[in-house]
């Protein structure tokens, strides 16, 4: 498994808590660091992007040496490794179906994390690439260029993200919303809701990471769209009640 993200010093998010799911569904992962940042269960501090050739020469080095089943893409941190990585998709044997984008564009503390050139990379090439992408409510709003006002009107945003590429699944993350539910549109255009369960804990830190990398394993093991995202949800949802207090701002979902 190959996670493209940012390196989360903290262990809460980024290409660490990708590690830690797959080593949790049983899966040997590899990385593509995107960027450094300084932070801690505090907030984000810095973010320093890696340069566009050191992450080209990652994936270059990677794939000459082990076969890639899977790809989890988080923080790209510029839209010059948003292009490297749409060169690399374009050649890689990884099938489309088992790549899931996980739109990161601001931390959950307000850091800006991927400049406006990188976001219309996103839209214009990478969803053409990717099988699965899940944004939350504002990262939808973001991608589709439409203002969300609630989970109303998620269906139709959902419909106008996934005409941007023929062949896309599109999960809306709700861990902000009460209840927490999540909208599946799927590429053959099935639209179902997926019931989430409020976990009352300060240990948020890395949950829509730790969802995309469970989303992706459970594609892997071969469950149905629908199935997937449920067993996604049902892992974070027990990492959650699972979680312990670390640090002195919001700890990581995943130990």
């Amino acid at each position: 498994m190959l996670s493209a993200a940012g390196f989360d010093p903290s262990s809460g998010a980024g290409v660490t808590a990708d590690l830690k799911v797959f080593a949790h569904h049983g899966l040997y992962g590899v990385l593509a660091i995107t960027a450094l940042t300084v932070q801690s269960t505090q907030g984000v501090r810095q973010v320093v992007p890696v340069g566009g050739k050191l992450f080209r020469h990652t994936l270059e080095c990677l794939v000459e040496d082990v076969p890639i089943a899977g790809v989890k893409i988080g923080m790209l941190g510029s839209a010059e490794i948003a292009h490297e990585l749409v060169c690399f998709l374009k050649h890689a044997a990884v099938p489309r179906e088992k790549i899931v984008l996980d739109p990161v564009l601001v931390s959950s503390s307000g850091a800006a994390l991927l400049d406006n050139d990188g976001l219309q990379l996103i839209r214009k090439e990478l969803l053409g690439l990717v099988g699965w992408v899940t944004p939350n409510m504002d990262e939808l709003a973001a991608l589709t260029g439409e203002p969300s006002t609630g989970p109303q009107e998620t269906p139709a945003l959902a419909a106008k993200l996934a005409g941007l590429s023929a062949g896309l699944n599109v999960v809306v993350t709700g861990g902000h919303l009460d209840p927490p539910d999540d909208f599946l549109r799927t590429a053959s255009g099935e639209e179902v809701w997926i019931p989430g369960q409020r976990v009352d804990t300060t240990s948020t830190h890395g949950t829509g990471c730790v969802f995309s990398s469970a989303l992706l394993c459970r594609l892997l093991a071969g469950d149905a769209p629908a199935d997937a995202v449920r067993g996604a949800k049902a892992f974070v949802t027990q990492a959650l009640q699972a979680s312990e207090p670390i640090g002195r701002g919001k700890g990581p979902v995943l130990m």
